[in-house]
């Protein structure tokens, strides 16, 4: 008859493999949605990237919100930009919509969450500058109205999705719909996708002009 602690070692053996099965299983998949999208959206991001490339190169600026992870990934996105993802060199002018939380607050209290990022357009936005609207949805309101808005202004409008795309990309000049229904994997890919531009951003500026990877 076994042993209360070899039924417990057992019992831990196969507790282990059932973690490991599920982080594979899991890694497996977000790798999947990563070769789907280097299939289906690698011209259409290059696009993006030359016209952000050219914005820049005119004077303007980037500018990124969405909301939860997606607000995350917007400020991740702009500190790549401002500060440095592969080489020391000058900032590039990116700022996220969703840092000022005193504005966001007053903004919401008062008026409505709604518009929080169509204001700050409103404030910062110029012709020629480009926003970046980050929605898994492709429904989030305050980034629909904020797209609306960048277009009024004159200001290109890229929209990164995920799902069927949703409202957002009728709007928006352009649209990157990462081929998934999970949530977790079109972020990850959002992520994956926003590292590749910045990549490129900052090789365009400043490749050949004496900065250097760290």
């Amino acid at each position: 008859m076994e042993s209360a602690e070899k039924k417990t070692q057992i019992s831990e053996r196969a507790i282990d493999q059932s973690l490991s099965d599920f982080i594979q299983s899991e890694l497996n998949e977000s790798a999947e949605v990563k070769l789907n999208v280097a299939s289906a959206l690698s011209q259409v991001l290059a696009d993006v990237t030359s016209l952000i490339i050219e914005s820049l190169r005119n004077g303007g600026k980037v500018l990124l919100c969405g909301n939860g992870g997606s607000a995350a990934d917007a400020q991740h996105l702009a500190t790549e930009l401002v500060s440095r993802l592969e080489m020391d060199r000058p900032a590039i002018s990116a700022i996220a919509l969703t840092t000022n939380t005193s504005l966001i607050t007053a903004h919401s209290n008062d008026f409505g969450f709604d518009s929080i990022f169509s204001r700050q357009l409103e404030a910062l936005g110029k012709p020629g500058d480009v926003l970046i609207g980050i929605s898994t949805s492709g429904n989030s309101e305050n980034v629909l109205q904020a797209i609306r808005t960048a277009s009024s202004m004159n200001i290109m409008t890229v929209a990164f999705s995920g799902r069927e795309g949703g409202l957002i990309t009728k709007l928006a000049d352009y649209s990157l719909v990462v081929p998934s229904h999970n949530t977790q994997r079109i972020q990850e890919a959002h992520i994956a996708m926003g590292h590749c531009m910045c990549a490129l951003i900052e090789r365009a500026f400043f490749a050949n002009t004496g900065a250097h990877d760290a």
